[in-house]
């Protein structure tokens, strides 16, 4: 039960960043490579803020607001430059590792004692244990109901275009540059967020704390995916956060089998190698299916 409990509450703040990833990833189908730098930078901003007394809430803002601008930047060097999305997304990734050791001023910042949302959230009578499960359920329901509400305006909707066909996007007037710039804008700042949720609820802000943050918001994308096929735009939101929470599952399972922490890295490798591979293993099913229906019927004729 409190593998299960924890796996949800670990879920639920890292699917803001598997959000925020999507809307690059599959919208625009833009392979964005900032996440890794941007989530720390969240960390960094959320933790620092924190610690010298600014409230929670405002550190989280920061956290996302930060995001964006580090968005905004990679977004700029791929739009007006010409840079390549993933050339952009490393040049971005390599200089905020500077920024965010100079926001911290080390490589670590302790938030042991300081007033997180969670401490705040425990403050309201919510027990220690059901603390994170709370923010993150809130947390979580304001960014899909928020982007749900965007992604249906004039804007929104001519990102969606964008992604699916920039050239007859920009044959009816719309600024495809625009469009990218705040999706990169959007998309980060989420992960950012959900950078500084992490660093809350682990009790500190690490300088390496984005590495491998790709794959996590990958496996999470893909699980939903393959348990859950041809959904509305909010819908897919939903099932990215269900995808997350199986995939933090997975990994606490994999912790109770006494593996080393230092595989679980290898375990997340494999295990978004299967998420993705699975749909080839459900084709020759199909396909075989298809060619049984097709016998029967040649033989009814027959």
């Amino acid at each position: 039960m409190d593998i299960l409990l924890s796996s949800t509450s670990q879920g639920l703040l890292w699917s803001v960043m598997a959000i925020g990833v999507y809307l690059n990833f599959r919208i625009l189908k833009i392979t964005d490579l900032t996440a890794e730098g941007s989530f720390p930078l969240g960390a960094a901003i959320a933790a620092t803020l924190i610690v010298n007394g600014v409230s929670p809430w405002i550190a989280t803002i920061a956290a996302l607001v930060s995001g964006m601008a580090a968005g905004m930047i990679s977004a700029l060097l791929h739009t007006k430059l010409k840079i390549p999305s993933l050339i952009s997304g490393i040049i971005t990734m390599t200089g905020l590792y500077s920024i965010n050791l100079r926001i911290m001023g080390k490589a670590n910042v302790n938030l042991l004692g300081e007033r997180t949302l969670m401490e705040t959230a425990e403050s309201w009578g919510i027990e220690s244990n059901l603390s994170t499960l709370l923010v993150g359920a809130l947390i979580v329901s304001l960014v899909i109901m928020s982007l749900k509400l965007f992604y249906n305006t004039e804007t929104g909707l001519a990102i969606r275009s964008a992604g699916d066909n920039p050239e007859m996007s920009e044959a009816n007037g719309i600024n495809t540059d625009k469009m990218e710039i705040i999706s990169y804008m959007l998309c980060n700042g989420l992960i950012a967020m959900s950078g500084g949720l992490i660093a809350q609820d682990n009790g500190f802000a690490d300088i390496s704390s984005g590495i491998g943050t790709i794959v996590i918001a990958l496996a999470s994308i893909v699980i939903g995916e393959v348990i859950f096929r041809h959904l509305t735009f909010a819908k897919r939101l939903m099932t990215i956060v269900v995808g997350a929470v199986l995939y933090r599952l997975m990994l606490s399972l994999v912790l109770e089998l006494n593996v080393d922490p230092q595989d679980l890295k290898v375990f997340s490798a494999i295990l978004l190698t299967v998420a993705l591979a699975s749909p080839l293993v459900k084709l020759p099913n199909k396909r075989k299916k298809k060619l049984n229906q097709t016998n029967e019927k040649g033989a009814t004729l027959i």
